[in-house]
């Protein structure tokens, strides 16, 4: 395991490395979002230093999906 501020393609990717020490998936699992809400989160975090528009359309497609869950659940 590596330490908490060094890069690895595994544990620490370089794309997480930058938002306050704090990992998506910590910030995910701690808050219990669920699978979409959980890849807004992620796909919104990394898109500057990974996917660029595509990681912010794909967070979209998510949102989109719990914008019709919440308007099914009435």
């Amino acid at each position: 395991m590596t330490s908490h501020s060094e890069y690895d393609p595994v544990e620490r990717p370089r794309h997480y490395c930058h938002h306050g020490g704090v990992e998506p998936y910590v910030f995910i699992s701690s808050n219990n979002l669920n699978f979409a809400e959980g890849n807004v989160v992620k796909y919104v975090l990394r898109y500057n230093e990974k996917g660029g528009v595509v990681d912010l359309e794909k967070a979209r497609w998510y949102i989109d999906r719990l914008i019709e869950q919440a308007y099914a659940d009435g």
